[in-house]
């Protein structure tokens, strides 16, 4: 008896209908395997077993992918605040969780980076961030200016160790060489005395600061 041909790839029926969700968890799958740039429709619709037309019912195009696909990320974002902790502490659990998400995946979020928006007013991160400055005494009309500095700060910290640059920097010497063959020197997300010693100096400028201004609102009195 012959055995029925398949119809090829991308043109039978799928047994489970697409949706957004189902594609961005393949697309967050082929970015953390391939990176940013080798992701195209084609290639998602391969890996989903789908017409890459079909795709188009859902998403108009990769910018719109890679934007659901940071939104998952994103909402993974939980971070569990423990009960009646200090600011300090809080604002350091808050950076440490957002870096763990960084290196679960690396190559979306060093892309995501690099977009202006890639913060929206909604993002528990940034939400759970302005409410830590808020208890810590920054006025909440003040608090969208002082948390983006501070995001800034660990963001950028956190691309370092991504790509590199920071264990690259903390080998430099006065007067040395390096070999310029443009290779990323080991690191891990273990790798985290630097991480810390920047969160360290992030939060204890910033508590040097609100000190300062708490003590000009009360005319120099401490």
């Amino acid at each position: 008896m012959e055995t029925p041909k398949k119809a090829p790839r991308g043109t039978r029926k799928r047994d489970v209908p697409l949706t957004e969700d189902g594609i961005y968890a393949t697309a967050l799958r082929l970015i953390d395997a391939d990176g940013v740039e080798a992701l195209t429709m084609r290639k998602l619709a391969t890996a989903l077993d789908a017409n890459p037309m079909s795709l188009y019912h859902h998403v108009p195009n990769k910018d719109a992918v890679l934007r659901g696909v940071a939104r998952t990320v994103g909402a993974q974002f939980r971070t569990a605040t423990r009960e009646g902790a200090a600011w300090q502490d809080r604002l350091r659990q808050l950076a440490e969780d957002f870096r763990r998400l960084a290196h679960r995946h690396p190559e979306l979020m060093t892309y995501s980076f690099g977009q202006p928006d890639f913060i929206q007013p909604e993002d528990p991160f940034w939400l759970g961030l302005t409410a830590t400055l808020e208890d810590a005494g920054v006025p909440q009309e003040e608090t969208p200016q002082v948390a983006a500095p501070v995001c800034a700060a660990v963001v950028g910290v956190v691309i370092a160790e991504i790509n590199g640059a920071l264990q690259r920097w903390s080998a430099l010497l006065p007067g040395s060489t390096t070999t310029g063959d443009g290779e990323r020197p080991d690191r891990g997300p273990d790798d985290s005395r630097m991480f810390h010693l920047a969160l360290y100096m992030i939060i204890t400028g910033l508590e040097s600061q609100l000190t300062a201004e708490r003590v000009g609102r009360n005319g120099g009195e401490s």
